[in-house]
């Protein structure tokens, strides 16, 4: 497989609207009390031979980079480690101290891909979650392996 790994363009963004309301149920993304129009902000698209198969969108604020999607289309293929390696290539030429995200408690496959990457975790917010279904209602109750989604996890990389 023929993996390249490119900023998303304007030429991008009905796919990336797509991508977003199938696997998110909108382009709206929610961390820690901030709603995001995930297709909007900048990103990083994965072409495995010359096919869309990989998202990562990000914002940098305040000196951190945060990761606020990230979604790989073909699983253990190294598409989300790529995709990865090319924010954190970003952020720290950009002098970001850090690269974070957030997950859920119901999603420990995610948790332990991005452990196995050298992310750890910062802090757990709990009961965070009901306040995000009042700025995005597609928030579902239950998530993987039907566990109550209640808190979010954040994860970080300290850049400097």
């Amino acid at each position: 497989m023929n993996l390249e790994i490119r900023d998303v363009g304007h030429e991008d963004r009905e796919w990336v609207r797509e991508l977003l309301a199938d696997r998110w149920g909108s382009a709206g993304v929610v961390t820690r009390g901030i709603l995001h129009q995930a297709d909007t902000l900048p990103g990083f698209l994965a072409l495995a031979d010359g096919k869309p198969e990989g998202l990562l969108t990000y914002r940098i604020s305040g000196g951190d980079c945060e990761i606020v999607t990230l979604d790989s289309l073909l699983e253990r293929c190294g598409i989300g480690s790529a995709l990865i390696n090319a924010v954190r290539t970003l952020a720290q030429s950009g002098g970001c101290r850090r690269l974070w995200l957030i997950t859920t408690n119901d999603n420990i496959p995610a948790q332990e891909f991005y452990q196995k990457r050298g992310f750890r975790i910062r802090a757990i917010h709990r009961g965070t979650i009901d306040q995000s279904r009042k700025l995005k209602l597609e928030i579902p109750e239950k998530g993987i392996g039907g566990v109550l989604i209640r808190d979010e996890i954040e994860m970080e990389i300290k850049l400097r």
